[in-house]
């Protein structure tokens, strides 16, 4: 009931998040059923049924990143002053967070639901009923035990995560023995957002250079339902292994990245505009560097097997990718950005105090949007070239 009311007086565009997160939620769960659909009406084929089943894993993992980065900049469950008093410290409001976001994914995969029936032809009433009752596998009555099961994954995983990663944290308190004098506790030093740029370059090389060892074959047939290229022409551990470890070492290194693009900008003698800029990125490295790097490992990879599977694409043959695909694309690639802007709005958010000083001393505001622009040409003219370079050395082994 408080997740409701919180929700009737929150800003519109924090509404606009929740519901971002609800159609996210509904694209998962819509892919859920598909696959479960498949997987009844082909009894005789459960290799490709949980193959489809596991290529849902990309999607829910991308809605599950959105709604944590929507439950953390929610200003409705950040520790306020009063609130303890009223019983809302700061595990309450984590939980709070955490029954939001379980709301907004289930509302999102109830939605998914009934769609789904309608393009079956399961419950009538509308132009649209029946479809695409063929690609849906329509004619098949689906268990409610497993569509519920199903279904439920995305909330519990989401609300689980939600309140794990934004559960309050106590700092460690070092003294000295019991009868001696108490020694204060001292602050932990943050870990720096570079430190983790040297191991995201080694991830890269690593996976980089097992796709190199193991793809070796032609491009992939499209008429496979895991059509990856490998020594035997079939899926292949070792290549999926590469393309893995290359989207985790962007994602190391997203943090790095943009740390180094903030220290380039304010190098040298700097004008107010290039040492705001670059103080800001440096600042906010390891709030927006995590969601850029996940972002660039997406598109990477989403280029990488634009340029695979084109290879082996016929005009007049079959379609490696299909609606569903398409679909499940879409998510990730929508999760991931509205990831990204998020964190970018939340850390202009963080920074709005800032603003506001530089503002009272007499600081134009041209001045700042200048700087906002100049962090944005930075850090486009330094990751979309590395994704482009990551994609091509992905798919390089795999054309030859």
């Amino acid at each position: 009931m408080l997740s409701l009311r919180l929700a009737r007086g929150a800003h519109p565009l924090v509404l606009l998040r929740r519901v971002l997160v609800a159609l996210a939620a509904a694209g998962v769960g819509f892919l859920l059923l598909c696959s479960l659909g498949y997987a009844v009406a082909h009894p005789g084929q459960p290799e490709e049924s949980v193959v489809r089943l596991l290529w849902c894993a990309v999607p829910f993992a991308a809605a599950v990143q959105f709604a944590l980065a929507v439950a953390r900049t929610d200003p409705a469950t950040r520790p306020r002053d009063g609130l303890d008093a009223l019983g809302l410290g700061p595990v309450r409001l984590s939980l709070l967070a955490a029954g939001t976001t379980a709301v907004s994914c289930a509302l999102g995969s109830g939605a998914a639901l009934l769609v789904y029936l309608e393009l079956r032809g399961d419950l009538g009433g509308t132009p649209v009923s029946g479809s695409a009752r063929r690609l849906l596998d329509g004619g098949h009555a689906l268990p409610w035990a497993g569509t519920l099961t199903l279904l439920g994954l995305l909330p519990v995983v989401g609300a689980g995560v939600c309140a794990l990663v934004l559960r309050p944290r106590e700092p460690r308190r070092r003294g000295a023995h019991a009868d001696g004098p108490t020694v204060p506790p001292r602050p932990a030093p943050d870990r720096p957002s570079y430190a983790g740029l040297p191991w995201g370059v080694a991830v890269i090389a690593t996976g980089l250079a097992l796709e190199a060892y193991v793809g070796h074959a032609p491009a992939p047939e499209p008429g496979r339902l895991l059509a990856l290229p490998g020594r035997d022409g079939a899926a292949s551990p070792g290549l999926l292994g590469g393309w893995l470890l290359a989207s985790l070492g962007l994602v190391l290194a997203g943090p790095g990245l943009t740390h180094w693009c903030g220290v380039a900008v304010a190098a040298g003698r700097p004008g107010p505009v290039r040492l705001l800029a670059g103080r800001m990125l440096q600042e906010t490295a390891t709030r927006i560097g995590r969601p850029l790097g996940v972002l660039c490992a997406v598109a990477s990879g989403t280029l990488a097997a634009a340029e695979v599977y084109g290879a082996g694409w016929e005009p007049s043959g079959p379609r490696p990718f299909g609606p569903l695909t398409g679909l499940g694309a879409a998510v990730v690639m929508t999760c991931v950005t509205a990831t990204a802007i998020t964190a970018a709005l939340d850390a202009r958010q963080l920074r709005s105090g800032t603003t506001a000083a530089l503002l009272r001393l007499g600081l134009p505001a041209s001045l700042l949007r200048g700087a906002a622009a100049v962090r944005t040409t930075v850090l486009l003219a330094v990751l979309a070239p590395l994704t482009w370079v990551i994609a091509e050395l992905t798919a390089l082994p795999l054309l030859r």
